[in-house]
């Protein structure tokens, strides 16, 4: 009997101190201690030392930063307000600031906060309630997030000087074309552009000739202007899916461009299959009402070296089936590993 006595007694002892079990305990931060200089509120491993994190921390304001803090994290609280003297200490250090998932207006972010930060690489603001972009000053910036806000318009000249800016994200919020007028002209690298669930009516103009990705689904763009990807002569990657667009609001070979790699005009109105260039790779084209299969669309002309480089091409959810498919399609979409009807 006596080997199970140990067990028991421990289990007895275990039972005992469940009763005085502190649940409010919180178990030792995965990033480690933190610095000597960090906030409170937050946590500054002292094997990264440039980084504050305060996410999900359930936090009402912008906790003070200290100096030596590059990296700022405070996504995932209930931030209201953005209070003056928060970032004076790092005006001219901090390099990302990421803000996404809290309640900050316009109205709450105070003078002399992000309007002084000179060196910000990364500004993410998403998930919060602007109406109106918020710009810090430095021309180092290089990302910028302001998705899922309530912002119907984006002053131009707020970009002017942003010239390593290569990233833009502004969908889900309520700008129209009139609001967007010139907004993104300033930024000469710029390479990914998405103003998707918005509610543009055709795609923004005056955009850098060094852009390579532009997205505008879900608006209600119901045309694209003629030459318009003529001035984009590296754009690469377009997508213009859940829109309003019509055989009358497509200008002939307005696709018709050799960067193109991926085009996505899915969940349209249009009726027949518009003229693309030999060298693009993507075409989705669902749900849309074609109801013939044009294949000079996509080959002006077959041969040895004149053919379709598509690999994709989605046809389903029109009024065509594979038995519309010319006879000479084989020749025309020889590379074509997945075509779609169903």
């Amino acid at each position: 009997m006596f080997p199970l006595r140990v067990p028991i007694l421990a289990v007895l002892v275990s039972l005992a101190l469940c009763q005085y079990y502190d649940y409010d305990y919180q178990p030792v931060s995965m990033l480690g201690p933190s610095g000597p200089n960090c906030n409170q509120e937050c946590e500054c491993p002292i094997n990264f030392p440039s980084a504050m994190y305060c996410d999900s921390r359930k936090l009402k304001f912008v906790p003070i930063v200290p100096t030596g803090i590059k990296y700022l994290y405070l996504q995932n609280n209930q931030i209201e307000e953005i209070k003056a003297g928060v970032f004076d200490n790092v005006t001219s250090e901090l390099r990302w600031l990421v803000l996404d998932n809290n309640q900050i207006t316009n109205a709450k972010i105070a003078k002399g906060t992000i309007d002084k930060l000179t060196a910000l690489e990364k500004l993410f603001f998403s998930f919060n309630n602007l109406t109106e972009p918020v710009i810090p000053p430095s021309k180092s910036l290089d990302e910028l997030k302001l998705t899922h806000n309530k912002m119907s318009k984006f002053p131009s000249g707020l970009l002017s000087d942003k010239e390593n800016l290569t990233s833009i994200n502004v969908q889900h919020n309520e700008l129209t074309s009139e609001g967007i007028s010139g907004a993104f002209k300033g930024p000469k690298k710029l390479l990914s552009l998405d103003v998707s669930h918005n509610k543009l009516k055709k795609l923004p103009a005056g955009v850098p000739n060094s852009l390579e990705i532009l997205y505008a689904d879900y608006n209600n763009i119901e045309s694209v202007g003629a030459g318009y990807l003529n001035k984009l002569p590296s754009l690469r990657y377009l997508r213009i899916s859940h829109n309003k667009l019509a055989d009358a609001g497509i200008p002939a070979g307005v696709f018709n461009v050799t960067s193109l790699v991926e085009l996505d005009l899915s969940f349209n109105k249009l009726q027949s299959i518009p003229e693309i260039n030999e060298q693009l790779e993507q075409l989705y084209l669902q749900a849309n009402e074609i109801n013939k299969f044009d294949l000079t669309s996509i080959c002006k002309f077959m041969g040895p070296l004149n053919y379709s480089r598509l690999k994709h091409l989605r046809l389903d959810a029109n009024n065509i089936t594979h038995s519309s498919m010319p006879p000479d399609s084989s020749n025309c979409l020889r590379q074509a590993s997945d075509i779609m009807f169903e």
